[in-house]
């Protein structure tokens, strides 16, 4: 274990107490008290009309494709630098990904771009809000409605973000969530389906329960239930709803932590941007983002490289991220390319992500601080040598 690590998933309140009650409760642990309290609290959170938690934020992507109907020929629009359960669940369905590049300021999609990615094929446009960060949401909703196509939010980063006071994941017809145990709020392996649109809870609530009408069953809508859709098992068991309720009692708590952390990383590393070393999160007007991740990018990949292994020789836990879509194996064979790739091609090549996590002390982010401020302090003094 690195003396700082990359990422602490650990407990952040009553998860012990909660596990405790589902192992000694009567019966069957099967979907019931903390599922329904973990989706209440997020409902309330978000101020959407139904959220549905599910076993990964890539169950939830998947139950959105099938909500859309998505079919063999079909287009959805994404960045390529994404997770590539983004595209699987699309591509399961049979519908073909349309990679679009990310704008050098977010790292999200470039919304200039997409328009010309859109034909008579798009259905979606799919966009991640990297880092907690979120898109350019107004232009993308003002295209996809004069297009007549949905807009997707895989904001597995961004629980407890906002655009124009909107938390992220609210403002497109399906938003999706991730408690991965790399989020900030986890249960190890988790997710959530946020549907806006209340339209779909009916259907969703089916096709979650293996295509069965139980949900109706249970609340006594119909006398039995029976298969009458296509559907998957796509429910959170209550062990890890009890574990993510009890998480996201403490979600605003660990989420001021983190901005914290990433403000804290921000002043100190201020005067290496000033001179052009590195490049920073932006920080942009009517958005918030939730302290996910803080990534520096470099100015080529031989500093970005140097950097994680000076870091790593100190017992700094940093990483790179995403090899992007576009150019793996599957997706140059399943997916299309729409324009350049430029700035997608050099992130991937340059960024570099400083740990985060909610228990992290002052100390260690100083020490953070201190020592990429002496890599760079290191580099000079080699140059000027």
């Amino acid at each position: 274990m690195p003396a700082i690590p990359f990422n602490v998933a650990g407990p952040l309140g009553r998860e012990q107490r909660y596990v405790d009650e589902v192992l000694t409760a009567p019966g069957v642990i099967g979907a019931s008290k903390y599922t329904a309290l973990a989706e209440q609290w997020l409902e309330k959170c978000l101020g959407t009309p139904r959220v549905l938690l599910t076993p990964s934020g890539t169950a939830a992507l998947e139950m959105t494709a099938l909500l859309m109907d998505l079919k063999p020929g079909d287009e959805v629009i994404m960045p390529s630098f994404t997770f590539v359960s983004t595209a699987n669940a699309f591509v399961l369905r049979g519908a073909t990904p349309v990679f679009v590049d990310v704008r050098p300021d977010t790292l999200n999609i470039d919304d200039a771009q997409v328009a010309g990615a859109i034909t008579d094929r798009t259905k979606a446009i799919v966009v991640v809000h990297y880092a907690g960060g979120a898109c350019a949401m107004a232009p993308l909703r003002s295209l996809a409605e004069r297009h007549g196509v949905d807009i997707v939010e895989d904001a597995a980063h961004a629980l407890l973000s906002e655009y124009r006071g909107r938390p992220l994941g609210t403002i497109g017809r399906f938003g999706v969530l991730s408690f991965h145990a790399t989020k900030n709020i986890t249960c190890g392996e988790g997710g959530a389906l946020i549907l806006n649109d209340a339209r779909d809870i009916a259907r969703a609530e089916i096709i979650r329960d293996k295509g069965t009408d139980r949900a109706q069953f249970l609340r006594g809508d119909v006398q039995k239930y029976s298969w009458v859709e296509v559907g998957s098992s796509y429910a959170l068991s209550e062990l890890s709803a009890a574990f993510l309720y009890a998480q996201l009692e403490q979600a605003h708590a660990a989420t001021e932590r983190r901005r914290a952390i990433c403000a804290a990383y921000r002043d100190a590393l201020a005067p290496l941007a000033a001179d052009g070393r590195l490049q920073l999160p932006p920080q942009i007007p009517h958005q918030r983002d939730n302290g996910h991740i803080f990534h520096l990018i470099t100015d080529g990949p031989e500093a970005r490289d140097a950097l994680l292994t000076y870091l790593k020789n100190l017992g700094i836990a940093a990483t790179f991220h995403y090899v992007p879509l576009h150019s793996s194996p599957a997706g140059a064979r399943l997916g299309r390319v729409s324009g350049s790739m430029a700035v997608t091609d050099r992130a991937s090549r340059c960024l570099l992500r400083l740990p985060v996590f909610a228990s992290m002390t002052d100390s260690q982010v100083n020490q953070v601080c201190a020592a990429v401020r002496g890599f760079y302090l290191q580099a000079t003094a080699s140059a000027v040598s």
